[in-house]
């Protein structure tokens, strides 16, 4: 992959972003007020720094949710409707150099707002140091892929940008609900908690969770070593996420609009 030409892209969908409102208060507006009403709230006094860390970690993946999925989702539609896919894939980038290459703002943004969250909950909440920092960042860097892919998916059930706003729902809605309620639901069907934990989301956070804390929420917390046992499963999930897209995003993208 050309990263030169990944870069050109990236910077001409940078300028476009800062110029679209929507994006912008999706992407940056939205979690800082969430985090805000958060801080105000009194809601991790309960529970002190471990708390804390459970909500800090379900904006992050929030963050992934509002500032890469949604937002990419949109853009990929666009790009396809004016032509421009279609014209970029007829020089010398290859497909994932294009894709990556529109992505990459999104995905600087996203970034950028999850340190601010981590360094605030440091800060303001007491938040501990990480148990396993490399565990941590494998979280983080797994959801930004998958989330990325699944809006390349989903784009291709999106005939316009702003029908994005339906057709990204379902994801929406069935991610922060099944990271939100599985730990939570002890007495559930085994098949109801196996679905919930298998949304793409879920696995994302319980390993930041575990990266972070040590634990879940559902066992009590574990050290650098003992947690990479509790972090196979969510890794798994991840990776069968990860494989399953690229293969539906190389089969079924499109890169026109239809006629």
């Amino acid at each position: 992959m050309n990263t030169v030409r990944v870069r050109s892209v990236g910077l001409a969908e940078l300028k476009l972003f800062g110029r679209n409102r929507s994006a912008m208060f999706s992407a940056l507006a939205v979690p800082l007020i969430i985090a805000a009403a958060v801080s105000t709230s009194g809601i991790t006094d309960s529970g002190g720094a471990s708390a804390a860390a459970l909500v800090v970690t379900s904006l992050l993946g929030y963050v992934l949710l509002a500032a890469v999925y949604y937002n990419l989702v949109a853009t990929y539609v666009s790009r396809r409707e004016e032509l421009v896919l279609k014209r970029l894939r007829a020089g010398e980038l290859s497909d994932a150099a294009i894709l990556t290459g529109i992505a990459a703002p999104m995905v600087v943004v996203a970034t950028a707002q999850m340190v601010v969250f981590a360094g605030a909950g440091a800060i303001l909440l007491g938040l501990p140091v990480p148990v396993n920092l490399p565990l941590l960042l494998l979280g983080v860097a797994g959801g930004v892929v998958v989330f990325v892919l699944l809006a390349a998916v989903s784009a291709v059930f999106t005939k316009t940008a702003e029908s994005a706003q339906v057709t990204t729902m379902p994801v929406l809605l069935g991610c922060l609900i099944g990271s939100m309620l599985y730990p939570v639901l002890d007495d559930a069907p085994g098949v109801v908690s196996a679905v919930l934990r298998a949304m793409p989301l879920s696995p994302v956070v319980d390993l930041m969770r575990l990266g972070w804390l040590g634990t879940t929420g559902e066992a009590a917390p574990l050290g650098f070593a003992a947690v990479l046992g509790d972090a196979l499963l969510p890794a798994a999930i991840l990776v069968a996420w990860i494989a399953a897209l690229l293969i539906a995003v190389r089969r079924s993208f499109r890169w026109e609009p239809r006629r």
